[in-house]
């Protein structure tokens, strides 16, 4: 995958929580996923493809970071990943991917997407169903840590080129 790829769900995801969350975040150093876990206490994830190819997407938070996000947003204090937070990690996912899907639409790339699942626990499992490698993006910020996982298998026709106008 490349930069021009994976580019507008960094910038989307970091977007959507400084608007929505007041949440400023820093990514770390992108790296390949060696294991299904997820790296936080709770994960959106959601589906998508067209004529470039198929993938996924996930955004996984750590507790503190997801607690504070629901804080900021809803005005809520919750003290443990209820109902309420997973509902609200799968409107962020939506909204983080809803914004790459646009960037990219932007420069060609058309696909649809899934609905969120959301997955909470320690050690949760994220497998993209996938034979290619997920790109894991550790980002910081002011209240705690999260990660992105972009997964995308580029169809044999169109090796993840642009559709063209």
């Amino acid at each position: 995958m490349n930069a021009d790829f994976i580019n507008p769900f960094l910038s989307s995801v970091s977007n959507v929580l400084a608007t929505m969350a007041q949440t400023e975040s820093q990514p770390g150093q992108l790296a390949l996923k060696q294991s299904a876990t997820a790296c936080g206490d709770v994960s959106g994830i959601i589906g998508m493809s067209g004529p470039q190819g198929k993938g996924s997407f996930a955004i996984s938070f750590s507790e503190e970071l997801v607690l504070a996000i629901t804080q900021r947003m809803l005005g809520e204090e919750h003290t443990e990943i209820d109902n309420t937070v997973t509902d609200l990690v799968g409107e962020v996912t939506n909204m983080a991917i809803g914004g790459a899907k646009q960037l990219l639409a932007d420069t060609g790339y058309d696909f649809g997407l899934a609905s969120p699942v959301v997955v909470r626990g320690k050690d949760h499992r994220i497998d993209h169903h996938s034979k290619v490698a997920t790109l894991l993006i550790p980002f910081s910020s002011d209240a705690g840590e999260f990660y992105i996982e972009v997964n995308f298998e580029p169809s044999q026709l169109n090796s993840l080129a642009p559709a063209r106008p």
